[in-house]
């Protein structure tokens, strides 16, 4: 597997856990989300907005999170989502699963930290 492709595995498979974190602080709107991701990654990771937008939708049929239709004066209609009980206990599941992920990488790879 190529670099490019591992990226792209490591950003699909991480893009629920993102989506989560960040609807755990409040609810967002999917430009929200994804200028986030970006800006708090450094740049590392970045979704286009059009491609988060099936992901949000499979997390709602999956009741992961729940959206509304949101109209602000002299602004467009917005779609905000919030995390479910649901996506509470996902959300820490999938944490766990992360992180012992790459303390075993880590060990195996014997990567150095700054």
């Amino acid at each position: 597997m190529g670099i490019n492709a591992l990226a792209r595995e490591l950003k699909r498979g991480s893009a629920e856990l993102l989506i989560l974190a960040l609807l755990e602080e409040r609810d967002r709107h999917g430009y929200d989300l994804a200028r986030l991701i970006e800006e708090r990654s450094g740049g590392a990771i970045s979704f286009h907005v059009a491609s988060l937008y099936p992901t949000l939708y499979r997390m709602e049929e999956k009741d992961l999170i729940e959206g509304r239709w949101v109209e602000k004066a002299a602004q467009r209609r917005r779609r905000y989502y919030r995390i479910t009980a649901a996506g509470r206990k996902t959300l820490a599941s999938q944490r766990n699963v992360w992180e012992t992920f790459f303390v075993a990488l880590n060990r195996v790879a014997r990567f150095r930290h700054a």
